[in-house]
């Protein structure tokens, strides 16, 4: 039973974290109908997937910071339970005000990845380690591919309720095997938990999160949003100085500032909006209508459907993406990445007419986001100490979720300066696509740039340095710090 349970932790995590991809995805199909069966605005709507957003952004770090002192696996079934939670809390109620509520314990889900990389990496014995990162890092984008053809499946052919009846279900079995499978971490940083630090990322991070995910309805230039803007400044000046006057800060900047850190969180937010922008034009331009020229007049289920080998494409490349790393170095996967999504966005360009290009673009772009998400645990974990995996893991994550936060916006105010009327409705031209794929490639270059501005030092981290279980006497990941 016990060689059972070693064998299912990696598995079991992988589901984890294709679960809280699909809760964020999981009321796509529902927002076109959400303002008739909840009774409310679409404006009120649209706050379903921003609350999942801004609680996802602000507990990643958070969680992930007290996994490290409390013990990774403690925190992963805490922010489980907070999802199902939220599902049930969905299938429940029609009240949009609740609704939004557990929409927002939902978005707990998002520290799932950073946790479990932690616990991978404490865990596993050295020559799986890097594999089960890769894998785990792809969960992300597998779980986004498989969720919307899913919930638009269930949206189409059922209550709307039963799609949270069936989140709920998965997210109880992910909790039951995650308490059965998976073994506490023995890593610590024990130290009282930050909480004026975890107060003031959470202010910041709502400041920039709501800005920019409501200054395309709000106006960007409207006093909300400048206001918006200007706290996230003055908050992030004072959260910035106590950070570094605090015995155990929730975030260590000193540390994060390093390039070896800061650079790899930079390009995780570049990749990010890379990644996002071919997942969220795609579904749009799909199921645009005939009418418009360059549409298909796909459904729901039809655009999920075009993202699905996507997600096959990110599974199948993990395994591919680790064997990179184990022979080159994750800077050269995340090189390559950024690179290959690039030419997925110079596909797109080329021809967005024809179904068939259409996905073999998607394709290629989810493949280069399979080997960038990969390669970045990989070297956020050689350059921290074990005792911070979860914390900066959460960092990490946080950034990725800044960059497609960003891209939204980005697609929405591009595709709102280049409509045309079709039918006395304003429709995005085709242009607009073509200039947000454009958009898409030229920020995966700047990916590629600084992936490649990296550098690899020869020595390990001594202060990663910890006896763990299993016989291990030193950390894989840090021995391997030089290796390029």
């Amino acid at each position: 039973m016990e060689r059972l349970r070693a064998r299912l932790t990696v598995p079991v995590l992988a589901y984890g974290g294709i679960l809280m991809a699909v809760m964020q995805t999981a009321v796509v199909p529902l927002l076109p109908d959400l303002p008739r069966l909840t009774g409310s605005s679409a404006a009120t709507v649209s706050w379903t997937v921003t609350a999942t957003l801004l609680a996802g952004a602000v507990l990643t770090p958070v969680l992930g910071r007290a996994g490290d002192m409390y013990g990774k696996k403690r925190v992963l079934l805490l922010a489980l339970a907070l999802m199902t939670t939220g599902s049930v809390m969905c299938a429940l109620t029609s009240d949009i005000r609740v609704l939004i509520a557990a929409r927002a314990l939902q978005g707990a889900a998002a520290a799932v990845v950073p946790l479990s990389i932690g616990i991978l990496r404490d865990e596993l014995p050295p020559e799986r380690t890097v594999s089960a990162v890769a894998l785990m890092s792809s969960t992300v984008g597998i779980g986004a591919a498989l969720g919307l053809p899913l919930a638009a499946l269930i949206v189409r052919y059922a209550d709307w309720h039963t799609m949270f009846w069936v989140s709920a279900a998965l997210g109880a079995a992910g909790l039951a095997l995650a308490g059965w499978a998976v073994d506490e971490s023995p890593v610590r940083q024990p130290g009282r938990f930050d909480t004026p630090g975890a107060l003031g990322l959470a202010t910041l991070l709502t400041c920039l999160l709501l800005a920019v995910s409501q200054g395309g309805e709000w106006g960007w230039t409207s006093a909300p949003v400048l206001s918006l803007f200007a706290g996230f400044l003055l908050v992030l000046a004072l959260w910035w100085w106590q950070q570094l006057r605090t015995g155990r800060p929730l975030v260590d900047l000193r540390l994060a500032v390093r390039p070896r850190v800061a650079l790899p969180h930079l390009t995780a937010l570049l990749v990010g909006f890379s990644f996002y922008a071919n997942s969220l034009v795609t579904a749009q331009l799909v199921q645009a209508p005939t009418s418009t020229g360059y549409g298909l007049g796909l459904s729901i289920v039809g655009a999920g459907l075009c993202l699905l080998p996507s997600g096959l494409t990110m599974l199948l490349l993990s395994p591919v993406s680790a064997r990179i790393s184990t022979a080159r170095g994750p800077r050269v996967t995340l090189v390559l990445g950024a690179a290959v999504i690039a030419l997925g966005y110079a596909t797109r360009i080329a021809d967005s007419r024809d179904l068939w290009v259409i996905v073999l673009g998607g394709t290629v772009v989810s493949a280069g986001t399979a080997l960038a998400y990969s390669a970045l645990p990989t070297l956020i974990l050689k350059a921290v100490p074990a005792a911070q995996t979860g914390s900066a893991s959460g960092v990490n994550v946080l950034m990725r979720t800044i960059g497609q936060a960003v891209c939204s916006a980005a697609v929405a105010a591009i595709l709102v300066h280049h409509t045309h009327p079709v039918g006395g409705l304003p429709l995005p031209a085709l242009r607009g696509y073509l200039l947000a794929f454009a958009t898409a490639g030229a920020v995966a270059l700047a990916a590629c740039a600084m992936a490649l501005s990296i550098p690899v030092e020869d020595g390990p981290a001594k202060a990663g340095r910890s006896s763990l279980r299993r016989g291990r006497a030193a950390d894989p990941l840090l021995e391997g710090a030089g290796e390029s």
